[in-house]
């Protein structure tokens, strides 16, 4: 079972630089406790964290994560010092060229996404994310697990007050691909069929029937920005690149709106994610304590979002 405050927060494989600027923080967390006589697991009670998670921001191998510098600064009694320095870090976690639109997901006011091959990372397990960060070469077990909370990390965006819309479309064969075991796979898309439940949450698929459509030149993400602006990040081989070039947005928007209407209702998506979980993924499921496990995450997540509003 996960959490995505516990696992949210882990710092991906970076340069020196990202360490340094870690450090700052991880100074002040260490001076503050120490001039308070507590241990680190006396401050974990006091945060509501785990103890080595404390101990991994001191030691500089996890990010911290906003509810944390929310949280520092309460028991500290610290006027915004921790979250201040917290908002300096929130793109370290990515990798370069995602960077730059990191920032402005956080803020969109609404997301619009094709995916052709995999759930967009917004949405995906832990599982399902560990099973796609695994393929890429040269990375250790340990740097996986980093990217794989660092993933993760994003969908904070969606338990912000105020979150964005976010319209999300699938190719169907994203959810036949077997880019995990059958049970991560059922586990997906059974977490994919709960969420879009939300009213700020919509899964539409585009169905094979749709045939050799444009959205199979490569998958994209639209952030819309209040101030009525848009900002593209097309994925490609090498990680993807943002661009704010008004034509190219322009040209994006059109083959989402196009890929809209070849899509599925929203409703007869989730019936078809769901059936497709159960006919094609459940055969192998795992033992009923890891789906229960999942079940319970996703249910969480729902109705912590549900509470904010959404």
């Amino acid at each position: 079972m996960w959490t995505l405050r516990e696992e949210a927060d882990v710092l991906a494989p970076g340069r020196d630089r990202d360490r340094d600027a870690l450090s700052l923080f991880a100074d002040e967390l260490k001076a503050a406790r120490q001039q308070r006589g507590w241990t680190q697991g006396d401050l974990a009670g006091k945060l509501h964290y785990s103890g080595p998670l404390v101990a991994m921001v001191e030691n500089l191998h996890r990010a911290p994560s906003p509810d944390l510098a929310q949280r520092l600064d309460e028991v500290f009694g610290t006027s915004g010092t921790f979250a201040r320095l917290e908002a300096r870090l929130r793109d370290l976690p990515f990798p370069s060229a995602f960077r730059p639109f990191a920032a402005y997901e956080a803020v969109a006011v609404s997301l619009r996404t094709f995916q052709h091959s995999l759930v967009p990372g917004l949405l995906q397990t832990p599982a399902y994310a560990r099973a796609v960060l695994s393929t890429r070469p040269n990375t250790s077990d340990e740097d996986v697990e980093k990217l794989v909370a660092a993933r993760l990390a994003r969908q904070a965006v969606l338990e912000r007050e105020n979150p964005p819309i976010l319209w999300v479309l699938l190719d169907e064969g994203v959810l036949h691909r077997p880019v995990a075991s059958a049970s991560v796979m059922y586990d997906q898309l059974m977490h994919l069929a709960e969420i879009s439940r939300l009213p700020n949450i919509a899964i539409q698929v585009v169905p094979y029937d749709a045939g050799g459509h444009s959205g199979l030149l490569g998958a994209f993400v639209i952030a819309d920005l209040d101030s009525s602006v848009s900002i593209v990040y097309l994925e490609d081989a090498s990680d993807g690149r943002v661009t704010e070039d008004a034509s190219a947005v322009t040209q994006v928007t059109l083959r989402f709106d196009t890929l809209r209407s070849e899509a599925l209702p929203k409703g007869a998506s989730r019936d078809m994610i769901a059936s497709v979980a159960e006919e094609r993924w459940k055969g192998s499921a795992p033992s009923p304590g890891a789906h229960q496990a999942t079940a319970e995450t996703t249910a969480a997540t729902v109705s912590r979002l549900a509470s904010l509003g959404t």
